[in-house]
């Protein structure tokens, strides 16, 4: 059977009873009741772009008659509701009376889950129930007599648009730590309460000293108030966990375990807790579906010094035949089972590894009652998935290529679709999807995609909805950032596109943008060079000009994982990690005109290994940029590029040709031969 061509309830539902018979028949130990459970948490988790992917929850090549009835079932069971939507004053009501019922004066909202990640499933999104903010990082603050909201320079737009100013405060997450604001306001002997899974110790004790300043106390919560009044809270999700195949892994996940495991040893430690399910799907060479965008299985784990791994996960999204693939030194664990796994390891007295950054401060708390030696280090996993082996150097170097078809082809259509002054973000991002998922080896978008209009184009992370949706209108300036998930590779690509005839401003500053993109593209630096330190070269151009952007410059990517990941990053915030080869960051200089439009000219390059400089003592490095898409020419000034900017962008439009061109259809490849002639 080939289940990806079962259509959504493509018959009805015949009832419980024929469900129970066609599973009996199947060998599948399954009550319809617990099918159920499993359906709604099928539910619960992102769609995925296979939309019968979720029948390998019951195994490999089930019959027809029996995978259409899962089908019918699956679609009676209504997806969760987005958080946002709904009486947010009602509910910032019914928060402040269950502070009083706990004897708090506030309460902290992040914007996390349990394992600290970008990406948070419907069950964990809390910020945007209780604010209506959708953004991906911001924190509130719910006192019983006042609220504030805090959100980072990406998103001050987008809360004004979206939260309440007559319910909640705005402010900049960097500029006003909320701990100083709680600090402002809150009573002498104030109780401000956190739930201790959604934040890490360095929050705690940052928060702890701030209110120590205004006589206030910080209380660890047993229940989070919130979810006892989010009566109708998504259940927790069940997306798929599958293997990943070592085709495009490149190292088995035996080899993985043994390095960390020996770097244990030689530390003295007995063990490492793994709270960031990237880390986990990497270290096990899986991929789960419970989360937007990536691929991951929220779990937990213990990997041991001896290789052996306890992973805490609900093994009903584990499909059947994966513990073949897991193999004999890791054992599943139900999650409730965590705590006493801790303890029992605390218990040792002995060193145990947990990465203070992003891991919850429960974890700390269970570890250090049970008398365990905490070493505050890095997640083993985090340095190590950030440099790709050779085979996920070249299933990303592929990815970039199919990744680079679908977006020359969405670019070719827009030179047409746009010119009937119709079309709009929404139309314009949902075309791009079909390109994409027209793809081999697709998986799905590796983010929202950013489709901004006009003055749309500024709202940094902009997310086009139905009471925003611009048309792209004939001479401005048009925003489109987007990424794939590949089997093989992760691609996050921006493109500014002219729609007619640009101002000449936005020429100008397009201009500008793309000259601080080539000189970090163009780098040729020393080993143990840092992003931190290199961010200037892409700015550089608009701050001659008075101009500058609210973002960072780059971010790590995964392979087939996080598209923002955790390792070396190209910005101004002082940053330690050095760059080495095998990390895949983005290169994505921007200017935002309030009012006007945005720009961004992003491609993902890979740090490589330079040849040797004559003369010179030190070993180079430099970037190669993966991405495959022309920048659009029509939104050059080229009095203001040199010749060395020119020779650039010509070799590498030409490269874009070369790779791209025999794989498109013939009017698309016209198309592009004219977007990479020459300048």
């Amino acid at each position: 059977m080939d289940s990806t061509h079962i259509p959504p309830a493509a018959v009805p539902y015949r009832g419980d009873a024929e469900l129970a018979r066609l599973l009996k028949a199947a060998g599948i130990d399954r009550d319809v009741a617990g099918v159920r459970e499993l359906l709604r948490g099928v539910r619960a988790a992102p769609e995925d772009v296979d939309p019968a992917h979720f029948l390998s929850l019951f195994g490999a090549d089930l019959p027809d008659e029996l995978a259409a009835q899962l089908t019918a079932l699956k679609s009676l069971i209504e997806a969760p509701p987005p958080p946002q939507v709904g009486d947010v004053a009602a509910r910032v009501a019914a928060l402040r009376g269950e502070l009083v019922r706990a004897d708090l004066d506030g309460f902290i909202i992040p914007r996390a889950d349990e394992y600290q990640g970008e990406y948070v499933p419907a069950r964990g999104e809390r910020l945007a129930w209780i604010t209506g903010f959708t953004g991906s990082a911001g924190v509130a603050v719910v006192l019983r007599d006042r609220a504030a909201i805090f959100v980072d320079g990406r998103y001050t737009l987008q809360a004004q648009a979206q939260v309440s100013g007559s319910l909640y405060e705005r402010h900049h997450l960097t500029e006003t730590f909320h701990g100083d604001w709680i600090a402002g306001v809150v009573r002498q002997g104030g109780r401000i309460g956190y739930d201790p899974w959604l934040h890490t110790v360095g929050w705690i004790e940052r928060m702890k000293t701030a209110l120590a300043r205004a006589g206030a106390t910080l209380v660890a919560v047993d229940t989070n108030p919130l979810d006892a009044i989010w009566h109708d809270r998504p259940s927790a999700p069940l997306g798929p966990v599958v293997a990943h195949a070592l085709a495009h892994a490149g190292q088995s996940s035996a080899d993985k375990r043994a390095e960390i495991a020996a770097e244990l040893k030689r530390n003295g430690e007995l063990a490492a807790v793994l709270t960031q399910p990237d880390g986990i799907a990497w270290l096990l060479n899986i991929r789960g579906g419970d989360v937007p965008n990536t691929p991951l299985p929220l779990s937990y784990a213990l990997l041991t010094n001896d290789g052996d791994v306890d992973l805490f996960i609900d093994n009903r999204k584990l499909v059947p035949g994966l513990e073949v693939h897991l193999g004999n030194q890791v054992s599943v664990r139900k999650p409730e089972e965590l705590r006493g796994a801790l303890e029992a390891l605390g218990a040792t007295g002995g060193k145990v590894r947990v990465d203070p950054v992003w891991t919850a401060s429960w974890v700390f708390d269970r570890l250090t009652e049970a008398g365990a030696q905490v070493v505050k280090e890095r997640d083993p996993t985090v340095f190590r998935k950030a440099a790709k082996n050779t085979v996920e150097i070249a299933g990303s170097r592929a990815a970039h290529v199919r990744d680079g078809v679908a977006v020359i082809r969405f670019l070719h259509w827009l030179s047409g679709a746009a010119a009937g002054g119709t079309l709009t973000e929404i139309d314009a991002s949902d075309r791009l999807f079909d390109f994409r998922k027209e793809q081999p080896l697709f998986r799905g978008t590796s983010f929202d995609s950013i489709s901004g209009a006009g003055p749309n184009g500024a709202i940094v992370h902009y997310r086009a909805a139905p009471e925003t949706n611009r048309v792209l209108e004939k001479d401005s300036v048009y925003l489109i950032d987007s990424g794939g998930q590949y089997l093989d590779g992760t691609t996050d690509i921006t493109r500014t596109v002219a729609i007619g005839t640009p101002p000449a401003e936005a020429k100008r500053h397009f201009t500008l943008v793309l000259k601080g993109h080539i000189a970090l593209a163009t780098l040729r630096f020393p080993k143990g060079t840092t992003g931190s330190q290199i961010d200037i070269l892409a700015r550089q151009f608009l701050w001659t000009q008075g101009l500058d952007y609210d973002h960072g410059t780059g971010h790590g990517v995964g392979s087939f994982l996080s598209v923002h990941e955790e390792s070396a990053r190209i910005a101004k915030v002082p940053n330690t990690v050095a760059l080495v080869p095998g990390m895949i960051l983005s290169n994505e200089p921007g200017y935002y005109r309030a009012g006007a439009y945005g720009i961004r000219i992003e491609n993902l390059v890979l740090v490589q290994a330079a040849t040797a400089i004559p003369g010179g003592d030190l070993p180079m490095m430099a970037f190669e940029s993966l991405t495959l898409a022309p920048i659009d020419r029509n939104l050059i000034e080229p009095s203001l590029l040199n010749d060395a900017e020119k020779a650039w962008l010509n070799a590498y439009h030409a490269r874009v040709a070369e790779k791209v061109g025999p794989h498109l259809e013939a009017d698309a490849a016209a198309w592009l031969a004219a977007a990479t002639a020459p300048i």
